[in-house]
């Protein structure tokens, strides 16, 4: 596992090449498992969700329950 600062409260979690989780601030909020990409459904700043937009980069994501993420997170500490 490797943690990398893409910016300012930006961080992504690379898990290996095909498994990734995006954090916000101290908020995970989008993931790619495998080849799919998913994002949080719950609505936060305008900030947090240019953050999710520019880790998409234009890929469709599916939307996912906020408990999706933290689990996420939860299930590697």
């Amino acid at each position: 596992m490797k943690v990398k600062n893409l910016g300012a409260n930006k961080t992504e979690i690379v898990i290996d090449d095909r498994h990734k989780i995006f954090v916000s601030y101290e908020t995970p909020v989008a993931a790619r498992i495998g080849a799919k990409f998913y994002r949080t459904s719950e609505k936060f700043s305008r900030t947090t969700s240019k953050h999710i937009n520019q880790w998409l980069d234009g890929v469709k994501a599916e939307e996912k329950d906020q408990t999706f993420f933290n689990e996420l997170l939860d299930n590697r500490a």
